[in-house]
């Protein structure tokens, strides 16, 4: 009996130094702190539009536990962003264009109508 016990707390012992080097090695569990406001943490072109090949090129720091949070979101932001720039300019040449075909085409049935009997009767 005394043996048992005795492999009882060695187990235990055993247990909990493992636990505590783990602990010191890993840490505590906490998130990393946020990233510098002041730089961006990948690098993107400012001086024209964020390319496919931009998108490519990019390598975001792979930390222990996967990447870094920080800059996922603030590459995801631009990203937005750079969507947002592009869909609104689209919208505003589908309106141009939208209307200048407007402008192009007669609004007076009359002058449909004459034009259609010009191009029958010739």
């Amino acid at each position: 009996m005394l043996s048992f016990v005795v492999f009882v707390v060695a187990v235990l012992l055993v247990g909990g130094v493992l636990f505590l080097v783990a602990s010191l090695l890993l840490g505590r569990g906490e998130t990393q702190p946020p990233a510098e406001l002041d730089r961006s943490p990948v690098e993107l072109p400012d001086d024209r539009r964020v390319t496919s090949d931009d998108v490519r090129a990019l390598r975001i720091a792979v930390t222990a536990r996967g990447y870094r949070m920080a800059e996922v979101d603030w590459l995801l932001d631009q990203f937005a962003q750079t969507l947002d720039e592009r869909d609104d300019e689209i919208a505003a040449l589908r309106a141009e264009l939208a209307g200048r075909t407007e402008q192009d085409q007669p609004t007076d049935p009359r002058v449909v109508s004459s034009e259609e009997g010009e191009s029958r009767g010739a």
